[in-house]
């Protein structure tokens, strides 16, 4: 076995000491039990890893980090007492817990739901004259404008449709189906309604997805099918001028919003020329075909056909799995399947191995920052014990977990893992460049707003390792435990002399 020796980072000693010392925070959150845990104490490795950050070389610039308001979970913090429904809020929002940045919510009805519903319920109401947001106002819009009241720093909000009313539709049901044509301006005046609906409660909506899963989802819940150039024709010929025309052009709207493997069809037809790029300001995409493949080829090919526009992970979730209810341990173990452990095609088996939950969300993220990525948004951020409510019975994993009738909370690892991004990369960062000499360790870094640099870790090994970390001629040098995540801090301030 391998001697390690404990040591503990002394910045304030250092400081006085040696003044090409970098000044550093780190905080960890590990199978062995840390949980966003400011960490001082490290033990030294016989693996060592060589780190340079390079601040000088950007690429893009962040959006932010968060997950979603469904019904489901705003139904659910209704049932909790007032204490642990301002605990999550807070948790989620404040400047104390993981501070998200950017969040994302449903039009009408989705499969985290009670039951169908829209805000469109009269049959053949082509202007509208009905509209109505009167199924949010309960659960949906209480949750968005606590959390707006918690958040010190704002957060972006955009929303996703899952589907059309029926009436709208050809096959005038609620799951697959295309909209009419003869409905098209009618669907392009829904989302105006709506920035007017909900500006009306309080809450600015920054943009769009134009359909959430446009390719559909098996025909189990809502959805509505659109081709790659059917979409760009709707947002090209109809939402983006309907908007513009009603003063809301800066809202952004963003196209696709579905699995990875497929970005290059659509971002193809989103962006084939200056007519069909013009109304979309960006690109939405899931990791559903994988939760282990990050398909960087792909993302940077999205990036590389608009590189002035956004390109944001829309939707992640741990899938098909029914929460463990507090069991760390499970979080951090190769038991968890996803949808295609038992559904995928033999010839893509492959692509949904049994992982780690929390390996799951470290790597996907890092992975995306660096391939162009510039937001990161996780799916419902509370579900009970059975991973509901779901009218349709599909359950899936929260980083949160509640039991309503026990009015108990559960902060499973995966809170932890998301807070490691979203409370110390903040939107206006700038991903940078960085050099690592140990391939099995996943990094990224980004240059905040406020001058500090953050960087995530990410060792899934079993094994410790030292970390030498250097920036313009400092250096530190700390460890990163086996099966851990860190983040790093380096603060502009008189000692670092950041440029």
């Amino acid at each position: 076995m391998k001697a390690h020796h404990l040591y503990t980072l002394l910045i304030g000693i250092m400081l006085s000491c040696n003044q090409k010392q970098l000044e550093v925070s780190i905080f960890e959150t590990s199978a062995n039990g840390n949980k966003l845990t400011k960490v001082n104490e490290f033990q030294t490795s016989d693996n060592k890893v060589s780190i340079e950050l390079i601040p000088e070389e950007t690429f893009q610039t962040i959006t932010g980090f968060g997950g979603a308001f469904t019904e489901s979970s705003a139904y659910l913090l209704n049932k909790l007492s007032k204490a642990n429904r301002d605990k999550i809020l807070k948790a989620y929002f404040s400047t104390e817990g993981a501070r998200y940045s950017l969040t994302r919510t449903h039009m009408n009805s989705c499969d985290f739901s009670l039951t169908n519903y829209s805000y469109t319920p009269v049959e053949g109401d082509k202007n509208l004259e009905h509209f109505t947001i009167e199924e949010d106002r309960d659960d949906l819009i209480p949750m968005i404008k606590d959390a707006m009241a918690v958040s010190e720093d704002g957060f972006k909000i955009f929303a996703s449709p899952w589907t059309a009313a029926p009436w709208m539709k050809d096959n005038n049901h609620w799951v697959g189906g295309k909209l009419l044509l003869e409905y098209y301006d009618t669907w392009a005046l829904f989302f105006s309604k709506y920035l007017d609906a909900y500006k009306a409660e309080g809450i600015d909506i920054w943009g769009f997805t134009v359909e959430n899963e446009p390719m559909g989802n098996g025909n189990n819940w809502e959805s509505m099918h659109y081709s790659p150039d059917e979409m760009t024709d709707f947002v090209q010929n109809y939402l983006g001028p309907k908007l513009e025309e009603d003063g809301k052009g800066n809202v952004k709207i963003l196209g696709y919003d579905q699995n990875r493997a497929h970005l290059v069809d659509w971002v193809d037809s989103m962006f084939k020329d200056e007519a069909s790029s013009r109304y979309f300001d960006g690109t939405a995409v899931h990791w559903y075909d994988s939760t282990f493949e990050i398909y960087p080829e792909k993302l940077q090919y999205a990036h590389n056909k608009a590189p002035n526009k956004y390109l944001i992970q829309t939707e992640a979730c741990v899938d098909s799995e029914i929460p463990k209810w507090k069991d760390d341990a499970w979080y951090w173990s190769k038991e968890a399947t996803d949808w295609g452990w038992d559904w995928a095609p033999e010839d893509q088996k492959h692509l949904h191995p049994k992982y780690v939950p929390v390996y799951r969300y470290a790597r996907d993220i890092i992975g995306c920052l660096n391939n162009w990525v510039d937001g990161w948004v996780d799916w419902n951020m509370v579900l009970d014990t059975q991973g509901g409510p779901n009218w349709f019975k599909n359950w899936c994993v929260a980083p949160i977990i509640a039991d309503p009738d026990k009015d108990e909370v559960y902060f499973t690892p995966i809170y932890y893992t998301m807070a490691h991004f979203s409370k110390y990369i903040r939107p206006g960062a700038k991903v940078i460049k960085l050099d690592c000499s140990d391939n099995e360790l996943f990094a990224t870094a980004a240059h905040n707003p406020d001058g500090s640099i953050a960087m995530v870790l990410f060792n899934e090994t079993e094994t410790p390792k030292s970390i030498s970390l250097s920036i313009q001629e400092k250096n530190v040098e700390f460890s990163i435990d086996a099966r851990a995540i860190q983040t790093i801090i380096v603060p502009k301030n008189k000692h670092n002399k950041l440029n």
